[in-house]
């Protein structure tokens, strides 16, 4: 009987550690959403914009902030572990920053034709965002034979997206590269929400689960801010 008790103490305390795991990593990407708003919002209405869009199209500002965002966020998750949790989140703010200058001239742009798609973006992001993490996170499919393909997937939009600084994409090219966007980042919530869920169960060092949920954050909230891209360029692909 005693044993029983034990039993059902441990899970419950396991399942409560484990909602205030996922409540950190939601606390930090929504945290870094929010920062990239501001600092969007910002610039636009700052005039930083003009740093970032001239006559001649992009500066040369733009591409060192997108850039230099990819670049972070690449050695972030390679020294995710070696990373003190406060030092991890430092740099997800940074990098939530960069990305908030990155996104500006999209948003800029949906300003000036249709205001509202920035909310119908956001609204349709968050909804998808929601369901692809509830579902990863109760299905009890294996969904790690996605990931080779999901990275495939990304490294061709970032490769597509590069080559469209110099060649622009055509109307129809444009709309089915923001549906695959969408459609791989949808699915890499779902796997991140599955593979955060296990991380957890076989870690018991407190401080690898706070870097797990820093680490798990920025997974998150690239996603998220992925979708919400494309949907807005999908929106206003015209």
């Amino acid at each position: 009987m005693v044993e029983k008790n034990t039993k059902k103490l441990l899970s419950a305390q396991n399942g409560g550690g484990i909602e205030l795991y996922f409540k950190r990593i939601f606390a930090l990407m929504f945290g870094a959403v929010g920062l990239s708003a501001l600092v969007s919002w910002f610039t636009i209405y700052g005039g930083g914009i003009r740093l970032l869009v001239n006559e001649g199209g992009m500066s040369a500002l733009f591409y060192i902030v997108i850039f230099g965002a990819l670049a972070l966020s690449i050695w972030a998750q390679v020294r995710a572990f070696s990373l003190k949790p406060g030092t991890a989140a430092g740099l997800l703010a940074l990098y939530a920053v960069l990305m908030g200058f990155g996104m500006t001239p999209l948003i800029w742009g949906a300003l000036a034709i249709n205001p509202l798609s920035i909310l119908y973006a956001f609204i349709i992001a968050a909804l998808m965002f929601g369901a692809m993490a509830l579902f990863g996170y109760k299905t009890v499919k294996d969904l790690s034979f996605m990931g080779i393909f999901l990275q495939m997937g990304m490294i061709g939009l970032i490769l597509v997206g590069v080559a469209s600084f110099i060649w622009p994409l055509g109307s129809t090219f444009a709309t089915i590269v923001c549906l695959i966007g969408v459609l791989v980042f949808a699915l890499f919530t779902a796997l991140d929400m599955q593979t955060l869920k296990r991380a957890y169960a076989v870690t018991q060092d407190e401080k690898q689960r706070n870097q797990l949920a820093v680490l798990g954050a920025l997974h998150m909230y690239i996603s998220f801010v992925a979708m919400f891209q494309y949907l807005l360029s999908l929106m206003n692909r015209n």
